[in-house]
């Protein structure tokens, strides 16, 4: 199996952090809160979710200019299972590709 998709619009919950590996690798991460209206089976209902994203290499420290607390993006990339602090399994999102939205 190889497919592996997501794509995601939504809002940065808060201004994202940037930090650089000891290999020199730049990661910014942030926040983003999905909310729409979906129809399933015929009938809408509420759609919510907050996920983790992560962007790694050269072009994740220049996005991270741009991008602030509010800032609505689509975000398209992979999920990864990360580890939290305290060992609990969370998704992450890991962008590939994001585009800011007016």
């Amino acid at each position: 199996m190889t497919d592996n998709c997501l794509v995601l619009t939504g809002e940065l919950v808060k201004a994202p952090t940037v930090s650089i590996t000891p290999a020199g690798i730049a990661h910014c991460q942030f926040a983003l809160e999905h909310r729409s209206v979906q129809v399933e089976e015929g009938m809408s209902r509420q759609a919510y979710a907050r996920i983790q994203v992560v962007a790694t290499g050269q072009w994740s420290q220049n996005l991270s200019r741009e991008l602030v607390a509010g800032s609505k993006v689509k975000v398209s990339g992979f999920i990864n299972r990360h580890e939290s602090r305290n060992g609990n399994p969370i998704l992450v999102l890991h962008a590939q590709h994001i585009e800011m939205i007016n």
